[in-house]
């Protein structure tokens, strides 16, 4: 009998490894992307991502259905170490000598791009929401995994999922109101997206509904 990608990916089979990336890795540098903002690091993202996976697939349950909730609770921790990573970053950056500001002449030019101003903007507004509230969202909007699939990569109870969900898309309302109401935004600092609120507005609502 033919064993499941489940069984040999526990049994240490590199073929299920690089089957489970071929099938799931375009969705996961999707949703690093969209979290971070940065193709460089989303790319990152998915390398690591899947080295834990490998690393921690003796972890895995012999049954079970679908590798997805499991890949995607990896990738999550992944962002939240590479948030901490990022936070660390800056801190030090911040205490160097402040030089003179060179200017980035490619910025202008990936400013022009509607998807990543979009991107930013909706960042923004997701960044003002608890981290529970943000990835839950990410999980069921973004990656389009439902309850059930969502409470296992997070290691939490369907129930839970369901109520910060519903709180995030309330907050979300309001702050999409907010975005669209206010005035251009700078950059948050990445150099590589900005855009004016209005159309953060435009496609938060999307998100939403």
């Amino acid at each position: 009998m033919e064993l499941s990608i489940r069984a040999r990916l526990r049994a240490g089979d590199q073929g299920a490894c690089g089957e489970l990336f071929d099938e799931h890795a375009d969705a996961v540098y999707g949703y690093a992307l969209r979290t971070l903002g940065d193709w460089a690091a989303a790319e990152d993202v998915v390398s690591l991502t899947f080295l834990e996976a490998w690393r921690l697939r003796g972890t895995l349950h012999e049954e079970g259905g679908s590798l997805r909730p499991w890949l995607f609770g990896i990738a999550t921790n992944v962002l939240r170490n590479t948030a901490r990573a990022g936070r660390r970053h800056r801190a030090a950056l911040a205490r160097l000598p402040e030089r003179e500001a060179v200017p980035d002449f490619t910025e202008e030019l990936v400013t022009r791009l509607d998807d990543g101003a979009r991107l930013a903007a909706v960042r923004r507004a997701l960044g003002r929401l608890r981290r529970g509230e943000r990835e839950v969202f990410r999980l069921c909007v973004w990656v389009g995994l439902d309850y059930a699939s969502a409470a296992e990569a997070l290691g939490v109870p369907v129930g839970t999922v369901r109520s910060r969900l519903s709180r995030a898309r309330g907050r979300l309302r309001a702050l999409a109101e907010e975005e669209l109401a206010g005035g251009p935004e700078p950059a948050d600092g990445s150099g590589q997206v900005r855009e004016g609120r209005a159309v953060a507005a435009r496609s938060l609502q999307g998100d939403i509904r």
